[in-house]
């Protein structure tokens, strides 16, 4: 069977509400840590974090490290990258 991973978009809300890679579910940078283990209490769970760069994420997925999540990446060039791919986004709130 295919691995599932949980695919995190941690941009800021106004930024999720316009679109977002298809499948993502919302963490913001600001709530991340606070939120995580709620959501996602697994530590082994393998995570997915995207930002609109790659910059924020790439801080976001080290933070989670030093939190004890053993299975997490960031990925390169964040929401811009996805986009330029043509993989599927979907709209945000309408």
């Amino acid at each position: 069977g295919g691995e599932t991973f949980h695919f995190v978009d941690v941009r800021e809300d106004q930024e999720f509400a316009v679109d977002r890679a298809a499948g993502a579910r919302h963490l913001g940078r600001g709530v991340l840590e606070r939120d995580i283990e709620t959501q996602i209490p697994n530590h082994d769970a393998a995570i997915v974090l995207y930002c609109g760069g790659g910059f924020r994420s790439a801080l976001a997925a080290e933070s989670l490290g030093k939190m004890g999540y053993r299975n997490v990446v960031s990925m390169d060039g964040g929401m811009r990258a996805w986009r330029e791919a043509g993989y599927p986004i979907e709209p945000g709130n309408p």
